[in-house]
């Protein structure tokens, strides 16, 4: 705590040293003993107690089994881990125990000014000194006896300004202890949701893979189906080729035997006609030759033909719609267990 800087800062050394001195939890003027924070922050050891028992409710005694807890400084939040003494284990700060004790005699020894105490507006020379509890408003005594709260129940200013002032240093304890509970939370979220992303990272890289390995499987089938009709379609068009070449030779032999009869229709007479080189060379005669071979040339017909619709690949086609559906109604398992795990969180939120 930098006292001298805080002085300097104000016009009034005594007002300025005054709200350096002051608790951040009780607002009043540090009491002794005096606790230092590693924070370098001043709180009085009851209140610093206080907000660690509201903290750390599980927390007993100094005599206790159970190995310290967590406190949070008021001013800056940050947190101190404590031993199992608690907070009576933390370090005096002797040096602002000594100025308090300076500021004190220098405060008793300066007269008080009348308008340092607050003043009756209806009785000008009379202090506030007692507490209307009906009308929940401070007030004097001569209000009381002669003036407008004379049938009103009153109590000491002091006893109830000390009441209000435990019951609002408690609220506070009770809110420091609640907002270290909701930073709890809000880690716990944040931790969460880094998971959350982490997963889905993971998740993301696991259906890649699978889909990948899918696809990878459906490209090796397409490809040994193609290989199958590659495979069909050279057979069936090497037997239909190998059917053309005979054809043709068929189609060769009997335009030969067609010149062949053609210059033997030009022979006008018998015997040059019956002793014509066409067929004299082969050995035989027209009737007994040549007219069986054309004859047998025109059945040309009678060569090995294909089926009707031989051509067609009709048999290698391949119906998908099953896949579709399937790879359509592709989806995640359900996670009902996850589910119920969000539910009881949002709860504690709630809470």
């Amino acid at each position: 705590m930098d006292f001298q800087a805080g002085i300097l800062r104000d016009g009034n050394p005594m007002e300025s040293l005054e709200k350096q001195l002051i608790c951040p939890i009780c607002l009043e003027m540090l009491s002794k003993p005096v606790v230092i924070l590693p924070c370098q922050h001043n709180l009085c050891r009851k209140c610093a107690n206080d907000v660690f028992q509201a903290a750390n409710p599980y927390w007993q005694s100094r005599g206790s089994v159970i190995s310290g807890g967590r406190f949070r400084c008021p001013s800056c939040r940050h947190e101190v881990l404590l031993d199992r003494h608690g907070v009576y284990g933390l370090q005096r700060n002797l040096l602002v125990e000594n100025i308090i004790d300076i500021y004190k005699q220098e405060c008793s020894s300066r007269p008080l000014k009348k308008e340092e105490h607050p003043m009756c507006k209806e009785h000008e020379d009379e202090r506030i000194n007692i507490y209307c509890v009906t009308c929940e408003v401070p007030t004097c005594s001569m209000c009381k006896v002669f003036g407008a709260h004379k049938d009103c129940e009153v109590a000491p200013l002091q006893t109830i300004f000390q009441g209000q002032k435990t019951e609002l240093n408690n609220c506070i304890s009770m809110l420091v202890a609640g907002n270290d509970r909701i930073q709890t939370i809000i880690s716990q979220l944040e931790d969460s949701c880094r998971s959350t992303e982490e997963n889905s990272e993971a998740a993301k890289r696991e259906l890649c893979a699978r889909f990948d390995s899918l696809a990878a499987l459906l490209e090796e089938k397409k490809s040994e189906l193609l290989q199958r009709i590659t495979h069909e379609q050279s057979d069936k068009t090497g037997f239909i080729q190998g059917l053309i070449r005979r054809y043709k030779e068929q189609l060769e032999k009997s335009s030969r035997l067609v010149e062949t009869a053609i210059q033997a229709m030009e022979e006008t007479g018998g015997a040059t006609f019956l002793m014509s080189p066409a067929w004299q060379g082969g050995g035989g005669d027209m009737a007994m030759l040549f007219l069986p071979r054309i004859v047998e040339a025109s059945k040309g017909g009678r060569l090995e033909k294909i089926e009707q619709g031989y051509e067609s690949m009709d048999a290698f086609s391949v119906t998908l719609d099953h896949l579709a559906e399937a790879v359509g109604a592709l989806d995640f398992d359900p996670a009902e267990e996850d589910e119920e795990y969000f539910d009881g969180e949002e709860e504690e939120v709630e809470e």
